[in-house]
């Protein structure tokens, strides 16, 4: 049996409205994969502290691109200055779909896990 590669070395996959979500028990396997990310209900999310201002807007910029890259968009929130919020979930589908992981899995190659 061969292995998927690593979420960071894939690329996200257009879903569509039908396709049921990923169910929980999954998810939190899923979640050994993506260090320094939380699983709610429906999304997964971490938070970073930046060291100022300018260096979270750059953060905020370089992830926004990723996202574009890969189709599949994070809800992105920058607040107290220095801190950023990044949130995913597969909104066609109401839940978390692989290319969550796959995005949150690409983040982390930017941003280590703290």
């Amino acid at each position: 049996m061969t292995l998927p590669p690593p979420f960071h070395q894939r690329h996200c996959v257009p879903c569509e409205g039908g396709t049921p979500p990923i169910a929980k028990d999954r998810a939190r396997e899923l979640l050994r994969d993506v260090p320094g990310w939380e699983l709610t209900d429906s999304t997964i999310w971490r938070t970073i502290a930046c060291k100022d201002f300018k260096h979270a807007c750059a953060i905020f910029m370089t992830v926004a691109l990723l996202c574009e890259e890969e189709g599949h968009h994070a809800d992105i929130r920058v607040f107290g200055y220095k801190h950023i919020e990044f949130t995913l979930s597969t909104h066609a589908i109401g839940g978390l779909s692989e290319n969550d992981f796959i995005v949150a899995a690409k983040i982390n190659t930017l941003i280590p896990a703290s």
